[in-house]
């Protein structure tokens, strides 16, 4: 009984000696937190700005040209003459092909030598019918002969032009699609004639819009053609009747195109300005964290701050607005100059301890490309 009591007073004491020097490393690890302080948090920061934003809508449309043409002859017939090279720009009324008239111009001077004759005969004839030589129905008779001549002359004149082809605008011809020798049917395509600059851009935009658009609005277009550049126009006409299927209306842009780098046919996106500009305070969207109790940010608060630390962690609901790129605009709970925690926010909680750390750059362009792959 006596060895019994001796063993459990052993264990006792050891188990004693175990939870002291437990004790004494949590005392010591306590401490050792003490020493350390408040744990701080590495953030990124940014200077709250204001900028200009303008509301806008953005559309995919198809470009055409502001007059564009297939040009064909109304005749059929031999093509006698080209008189133009494939590409080239061309003014209103420039001769591009000729037809063979040869058999049509002879036609034409023997229907003018036939009027001649009839307007001899009734001259003549008008001098005797004052005369009392001659009766006025035979003096009718020859002015309707003298009618009927001058109108086969018109008429073959009329034929005769259609034998000739001109260019019936300004335009840039597209590539040439006859030869010389080759017999073409009314109606065969010769050659496309393009009026390049300015150039229309059609897109539809939903009918919910409208009231915040009106022509001569600023449009902004871009092609995958050329990515890095941007064409400048105006939106220039709104269809007056709203597709009852898609309830969507039909828009018409101009847009300038002196290089003639847009062609009819491209497929462009357009960017179309709505409403007068508004001054936001802007900042990237990364910054604002999302809750179900709503929208917050957090700041950086320098008033009291411990040794070692670049701030305090203060905590803002806010209210945003539209956003554009990488950015948002904030309409309420941040004024200009505040100092916002744009990256590292997710693990702060208010009064946090901060050291601030901007050496990497966060996302705020307006307007980002994505990176070549």
């Amino acid at each position: 009984m006596k060895r019994w009591g001796s063993l459990i007073a052993a264990v006792l004491l050891i188990v004693l000696v175990l939870a002291a020097f437990k004790g004494f490393a949590v005392f010591k690890m306590i401490q050792g937190f003490k020493a350390q302080g408040q744990p701080k948090f590495t953030v990124a920061t940014m200077k709250a700005e204001s900028s200009d934003w303008q509301n806008q809508f953005s559309a995919v449309g198809s470009l055409r040209a502001a007059r564009g043409a297939d040009l064909s002859a109304e005749v059929p017939g031999i093509v006698d003459s080209i008189g133009f090279n494939s590409g080239e720009t061309v003014r209103a009324g420039t001769v591009l092909v000729r037809l063979r008239d040869a058999d049509d111009r002879a036609k034409l001077d023997t229907l003018r030598a036939a009027a001649q004759l009839a307007d001899i005969v009734y001259k003549r004839d008008q001098a005797q019918v004052e005369a009392r030589a001659l009766s006025q129905a035979q003096l009718d008779s020859d002015l309707a002969t003298l009618n009927g001549a001058n109108a086969q002359v018109a008429e073959q004149e009329a034929l005769l032009a259609k034998k000739t082809i001109r260019a019936p605008f300004d335009g840039v011809l597209g590539i040439r699609a006859v030869d010389e020798g080759q017999y073409i049917a009314a109606g065969t395509k010769v050659v496309t004639l393009q009026q390049l600059d300015p150039i229309f851009a059609d897109f539809t935009l939903s009918q919910d819009v409208l009231g915040q658009l009106s022509p001569k609005r600023p449009v902004t277009a871009t092609v995958d053609a050329y990515p890095d550049t941007e064409f400048k126009g105006a939106l220039s006409a709104l269809d007056p009747l709203v597709d009852t299927n898609t309830r969507n209306i039909s828009l018409r842009a101009t847009l300038a195109n002196h290089d003639h780098k847009l062609l009819p046919g491209m497929f462009g996106r357009l960017k179309i300005d709505a409403g007068d500009a508004l001054h936001y305070i802007t900042l990237p969207q990364a910054a604002v964290t999302y809750n179900p109790y709503g929208v917050t940010m957090y700041v950086v608060d320098h008033n009291k701050v411990p040794a070692g630390a670049d701030g305090i962690a203060q905590q803002r609901i806010v209210k945003v607005g539209p956003t554009r790129g990488d950015q948002v605009a904030i309409l309420d709970g941040i004024k200009e100059g505040d100092e916002v925690i744009v990256a590292g926010q997710i693990k702060l909680r208010n009064g946090a301890l901060l050291t601030i750390n901007n050496t990497q750059p966060v996302a705020n362009d307006p307007n980002p490309k994505p990176s070549d792959q």
